[in-house]
This record gives structure tokens, sequence and C-alpha cells, in this order.
């Protein structure tokens, strides 16, 4: 697989990125991320699904932890830059980070994101990314990675209203080089049933939630 050693986001679409996240909460941009990188990570996770090298994702954090069929149904493996592709894709997200902080003042600390493959009839029901009690994810981020994804292959990502969580404002097919943008402790979003699997990136930039002289305690 051959791409540029930096996929860097279009000066003029980061401007227009930061610009919703302000107005409204959250961005869609499409054909926002390489093409080249993207069928990388494709390959990837299918890979990795093939080798049943993905783990189920759960709900939850520390002893709270649990897996629920009923509530999400994807399988992820936490990107480690242990490849070039995720090198690239972390890099890609450093510069955004780097471009948050300097017109948002945002105080992001650090990047965390993992592949996620969702198979045929799995869903992820409505939720907000931040976790009770320690909400340090700020801005989430979704990357997709499916070429060609049809009309009819369900998957799509729902965003609510902040202050309605009822109201749908938005509802985005998961098709590769879409990149969505929103803010982590405001903004209710699921994943509507597939129809085939479905691959992304999700990731959250964070806050460093330093305590008792530990920096930043394990997620």
């Amino acid at each position: 697989m051959s791409y540029p050693d930096a996929c860097p986001l279009p000066p003029g679409r980061l401007d227009e990125l930061i610009e919703a996240l302000v107005e409204q909460g959250f961005y869609i941009g499409k054909e926002l991320l390489d093409p080249a990188l993207c069928q990388a990570l494709h390959s990837e996770i299918e890979d990795r699904a093939r080798l049943e090298a993905l783990t189920r994702a759960g709900i939850g954090r520390g002893n709270e932890h649990e897996t629920r069929d009923d509530i999400r149904g994807d399988a992820i493996h936490w990107l480690d830059r242990e490849t070039l592709a995720q090198r690239r894709y972390l890099d890609t997200m450093g510069e955004l980070q780097q471009a948050l902080n300097a017109s948002l003042f945002l105080g992001l600390f650090e990047y965390e994101a993992h592949l996620a493959r969702y198979p045929s009839g799995a869903f992820y029901r409505r939720h907000l990314d931040s976790f009770r009690g320690r909400a340090n994810r700020v801005v989430s981020t979704v990357g997709y990675l499916n070429p060609d994804w049809p009309e009819d292959g369900g998957g799509e990502m729902v965003i609510y209203a902040s202050g309605d969580q009822d109201r749908e404002v938005a509802r985005v097919a998961p098709q590769a080089g879409t990149l969505v943008c929103f803010l982590s402790e405001q903004v209710p979003h699921e994943v509507l049933p597939t129809r085939h699997p479905r691959a992304s990136i999700a990731g959250w930039f964070r806050r460093n939630a330093s305590l008792g002289g530990m920096i930043d305690p394990a997620r």
C-alpha cells in the first residue's frame, strides 16, 4: 500500500470543521480522509476480523465495564501505532488536535482511538461519549472506512440535538473518507443496525484528568 508520509487535512476544511463545532456542536466532512489511507485501514480491520483478533466492545469503565449485546455489537482494536496506516491516521488526528487547541483553547491532552467493526445486524444504542463522573473526553471523531457503501446498507450514525434528545439533526452514511467530529459531552448519537460489515475508527480528544498526583488515571 502506497500513500504519502503525511495525510494532512486541507486548511480550508479544518476551518470549516472548527466553525461547525462552535456553531452546532458537530461537523460532517465527506471525502475528507485520504482514500488510500482508508483502504489500508479497512484492509487491516478485515484482516483482524478473519484472524479473530478483535475484542468485543463493552460499555462503562473500570468495575462497571460489561458487554451488552442489547446496547452495542461492535468488536474493536485500540490503535497503538503498530502499522504504518495507524501511524498516518494518528498523525493526521494530531494535526487536528493542534488546530483545535490553537483555535478553541480546549486544552486537549491526547487522542485515543480504536478500529471498530460492526457485523451484519449490529448496532449501538443512543448514548453520549463522556463517562459518568469523568467527562474528560471533549471532542469525538469517527472516520469511516467502507468503500462504495450501498444506499440500503443501513449502519448510519444518527445525531440528535443536544437539548432535545428525541430530535434527529443529521444522519451519516458510513462511506469511506467521511470524518465526523462532535462534542463528546453534548451530542447524543447512535449507530443504526447495519446490513453489511461496517468499519470505522472511533476516537476521542481528551483533557488531562490527573488525580492525586497520578497523571491522567487509567481509562
